[in-house]
Formats: structure tokens, C-alpha cells, sequence
């Protein structure tokens, strides 16, 4: 008989070990985004502020947080939901922009590896991440609406800095070429796909749960 591996908040070692990889790809990315950013603008103040514009920087963000505190073993950090949203949010990430946003804008050097860590490669990492080393069986049915919060509270604070900069984040928000109307229609279109997905996570979560708890 093996011993079976230390567990930290429901979590292995090696999935900390693994959390805390993708943490540090998307401080990498987020490091080489600024870093780009502040050569473009001149400003490390004009570039923050002009990151914070995107809901990929702050899911990233907001992902490195997250996993850095279950690598570290913080409790609070590594609660199921908040992992599972955190996931769904970083997916979601990943499909609008190979749906939506992919080639729009020609990228080089710094920007195209920040393009490269945060559109490509945590939104892949991450969702492997929970598949296998996550805790399975304690989401709650509440938990998809939860989780919309989250893009929710984005989509109005884009549209409204939109309004005052006249600067959208996105194609697909942008009210001034594609009007109140057609913005509307995407903003529910991409709401049912992020409630749907999140439906189909917690369907996941208790099907692997009853799985591994099986004799």
C-alpha cells in the first residue's frame, strides 16, 4: 500500500504544484501585457488603467489570485465555487476570443506573448486544472448563477467606461458602431452560453463526483 498524497484544502500536493504554475503563466502574461503596454502609452499608470479596460486582464487576474492561494494552501481561496467560477470565467475568455476577437489586431514581440499566455494557454491550463485535480461534489445548484455575476458586473462597468472614454473593450459592446440593439443581442447570447456552460460544470462536478466515490 502507497500513502496517499498530502491534501491542503481538498487539494494534492501536485495539484498545488500545478496551480501554482499556471499562476505564475498568467503573472508572466500579465507582467509582459503591462510591460507592452506601458511602450505603447508611455505611462505604467495610462497602461494599468488601459488593461483594466478588458475582461481578459481582469479573469486573468483574478485567476492568479485564486491559484496562488491554492498553491499556498489559503482555504478560502481554494473553495469549490470559487475555483469553478474562476475556471468557467478563464473559458469563457478563451472562446470569445477564438470566436470573436482572434486576428483582429496584428500583434509583436511583448504583446503577442501576453496574446499567447492570457487567450491561449490559461484558458486551456485552467480547465485541466479543476478537471483533475479540483474537488468534486460540492458545487451547489445556485452556484451558475453565482458565477454570472462576475461577467455581469464586467459587461455594465465596460459599457458605462465605454460611454465616458468612447472607447470600447470589444467589437461585439462597441454601442457606437453597432448600436444599443445588436450589443443587447450579444450581451444575452454570450449571458445563456456562460449560464449554460456553468450548468454543464456542475453536471460535471457531481457525474465525477458519484465516480470517484464509486466502489
Amino acid at each position: 500500500m502507497t500513502a496517499a498524497a498530502p491534501v491542503t484544502g481538498g487539494f494534492s500536493s501536485t495539484g498545488r504544484g500545478l496551480a501554482g504554475l499556471i499562476a505564475l503563466v498568467a503573472w508572466v502574461g500579465l507582467v509582459v501585457q503591462f510591460e507592452a503596454s506601458s511602450a505603447r502609452v508611455g505611462s505604467a499608470a495610462t497602461a494599468i488603467w488601459v488593461m483594466l479596460r478588458y475582461f481578459t486582464v481582469l479573469t486573468n487576474l483574478l485567476l492568479a489570485v485564486v491559484l496562488t492561494g491554492v498553491a499556498f494552501g489559503r482555504a478560502r481561496l481554494g473553495a469549490p465555487t470559487l475555483v469553478a467560477g474562476v475556471t468557467l470565467a478563464i473559458l469563457l475568455v478563451g472562446v470569445i476570443y477564438g470566436l470573436l476577437l482572434r486576428n483582429l489586431v496584428e500583434l509583436s514581440g511583448g504583446a503577442k506573448l501576453a496574446d499567447l499566455l492570457l487567450h491561449h494557454v490559461t484558458p486551456i491550463l485552467a480547465p485541466l486544472f479543476w478537471l483533475a485535480y479540483a474537488p468534486k461534489g460540492r458545487l451547489r445548484r445556485r452556484d451558475p448563477l453565482i458565477w454570472a455575476i462576475f461577467p455581469l458586473a464586467y459587461f455594465v462597468y465596460a459599457l458605462v467606461r465605454g460611454a465616458i472614454e468612447g472607447v470600447y473593450a470589444y467589437p461585439f459592446m462597441d454601442v457606437i458602431h453597432i448600436g444599443w440593439e445588436r450589443t443587447g443581442v450579444n450581451a444575452v447570447a454570450i449571458a445563456a452560453g456562460f449560464i449554460a456552460t456553468g450548468y454543464g460544470l456542475l453536471w460535471l462536478d457531481t457525474r465525477l463526483a458519484r465516480t470517484v466515490s464509486a466502489p
